[in-house]
């Protein structure tokens, strides 16, 4: 399916390790016809090296990384671009400073159990992200509250399917759909 909005819009895949913001998000953005932005590329290399040690980032490692995703999403929107961004946005006051540079993202949480995720971040290979650093991702996570641009999804449902279902609502809620 193609970009159908006549004003760009951005989503923000978000949730902690192991479950599939990049799967998800590549999905979505292929099906809808926009830029995907994969979110872990943007850490400095500061960053990288405290999470491949097994260290946790506090919220002083993830404000610069942040602000570089919001800049992203800004220029987007100013050059009139749709966007998918994986990032875990795990805290409120994070998503507050993505939503600087896309005051209207819309926050699609994916979620699983603790033993879910376990499993899939520990039968997978990633440059920086060791499984142990779970328990501190979900330790920090606030859940998004509710709200008109928030979708949530269980990870249960097959990825495809997930893409699918966002890309129905977005449209569906969407007031710049054509007549």
């Amino acid at each position: 399916m193609s970009n159908r909005s006549a004003e760009p819009f951005a989503v923000i895949i978000m949730g902690v390790s192991g479950c599939g913001k990049s799967t998800v998000g590549q999905l979505l953005a292929k099906r809808m016809g926009v830029e995907f932005i994969e979110g872990d590329q943007f850490h400095p290399k500061e960053n990288v090296a405290k999470m491949a040690s097994g260290q946790p980032l506090n919220d002083q490692d993830r404000l610069g990384w942040l602000q570089s995703l919001a800049n992203q999403l800004r220029q987007a929107q100013t050059s009139n671009r749709s966007v998918v961004l994986s990032c875990s946005a795990l805290k409120e006051s994070y998503r507050d400073i993505l939503r600087t540079g896309a005051p209207d993202a819309w926050f699609v949480h994916l979620f699983a159990s603790f033993e879910v995720l376990s499993e899939r971040v520990t039968s997978r290979s990633h440059q920086y992200m060791p499984a142990s650093l779970l328990a501190s991702q979900l330790a920090t996570l606030e859940p998004p509250n509710a709200g008109p641009r928030v979708l949530s999804y269980d990870v249960a449902i097959p990825a495809g399917e997930i893409a699918e279902k966002i890309e129905k609502v977005i449209w569906a809620v969407s007031s710049t759909l054509p007549n």
